[in-house]
């Protein structure tokens, strides 16, 4: 019997190694993967120059707590609100730890407690995140949960008009919502929902956790909508694998988190900025944002050419993609990776893709080879 809980429903693969796109099993054989730790590992596996900035931070400081100043987590903050109307940053160890403190500082700014989000959403696991969340699957057998969230149909304006009130602090959602099948918030919400928040004086919660760090293809996805964020939340691939969250909000929320309001031991730790640091260095250079709006467009146009495109929607933003199909896909998950590409679902009926940022047009290539030869069949 494991050591281990059962709570993750594993595969029987055990990687041992990885560079770029490509990672290796214990016993050689090699896979593409475009699963990137499920939107984590955006320069890849193993890339020199974040291990170069893990190893010249461990021989410096690990760690020492927030009692103390930390200039690196001033720059890392700064870099993340440069060219933006948001202003403050807060870092954390998670996505879920991220939500959680912008569901806290939303309901303290406003004194109400109310937060509208949308179904098929996915904001995490703690209590907290886990009641923002709009699927029955996440919360069910843990009892009462945190009250005040109401869950309604994602996209849908009159839905959303139909709850609004006085009690509401703050509406919640993901630009595209990556566990709940990669479906995009429509221009028509997007703006209906910046129109609400401004004419009502509700705050704009965006969970940038799986979009956020060039995934897809600007800075942050809410660039390429209408909408304006009074509180940002990011993880993932903020810091290409090294475990790192972070809450930004506007001028306006600086008062509200005063000293002892919110807090952890581990958030923002040395090591975590300094890959964090690097990694912004890279993706948000103008070039490289365009590389992957770039290979987004290449890798949404082959797809539709070598599918059956009766069967199969592509959508998502970026290289946040999703293949929506007419059947269950985990077998189809399970073909793939016998074939050698890593998939990873998105509800039932569809397939997420989520290489690494810098995957090549080669990757790109090989990967639609193996995707049509299980989809077609």
């Amino acid at each position: 019997m494991s050591a281990l809980f059962g709570n993750y429903s594993r595969r029987p693969i055990h990687l041992v190694k990885g560079q770029g796109t490509k990672v290796y099993d214990e016993v050689g054989k090699e896979y593409l993967d475009f699963t990137s730790g499920i939107a984590v590992l955006s320069l890849g596996h193993t890339n020199p120059i974040l291990v170069e900035a893990i190893k010249e931070q461990s021989e410096k400081l690990w760690h020492v707590s927030n009692l103390f100043e930390s200039p690196e987590q001033e720059q890392l903050a700064a870099t993340l609100v440069k060219d933006t109307h948001l202003t403050h940053g807060f870092f954390c160890n998670s996505g879920a730890e991220a939500n959680e403190a912008a569901i806290k500082l939303a309901r303290k700014h406003k004194g109400k407690h109310t937060i509208i989000t949308f179904e098929n959403s996915f904001h995490g696991r703690t209590f907290g995140a886990m009641s923002a969340t709009g699927q029955a699957k996440v919360q069910q057998g843990f009892g009462p949960l945190v009250d005040k969230f109401i869950h309604v149909p994602f996209n849908d304006v009159q839905a959303l008009e139909s709850v609004m009130n006085g009690e509401v602090a703050a509406i919640m959602l993901e630009v595209v919502q990556g566990e709940g099948g990669v479906n995009a918030v429509t221009a028509q919400f997007g703006e209906a929902i910046a129109k609400i928040c401004k004419e009502q004086g509700i705050l704009l919660i965006i969970d940038e956790v799986q979009t956020g760090i060039a995934r897809t293809g600007t800075r942050y996805a809410y660039e390429q909508t209408a909408l304006k964020p009074d509180i940002l939340t990011l993880a993932k691939g903020l810091g290409g694998g090294f475990p790192i969250g972070a809450m930004l909000g506007t001028a306006e929320m600086y008062d509200t988190f005063s000293p002892g309001t919110h807090g952890t031991t581990f958030g923002g730790n040395p090591l975590a900025v300094a890959v964090a640091q690097i990694v912004l260095n890279h993706v948000f250079e103008e070039s490289f944002l365009g590389e992957v709006l770039k290979k987004s467009e290449y890798f949404k146009v082959r797809l539709a050419k070598v599918l059956a495109t009766e069967k199969i929607t592509v959508k998502g933003m970026g290289l946040l993609l999703g293949l929506d199909c007419d059947q269950v896909v985990a077998p189809l998950i399970t073909k793939a990776e016998e074939s050698g590409l890593l998939l990873v679902g998105a509800g039932e009926g569809v397939i997420r893709l989520l290489p690494p940022l810098t995957v090549t047009y080669e990757e790109i290539d090989d990967a639609i080879a193996i995707l049509a030869d299980i989809l077609n069949n």
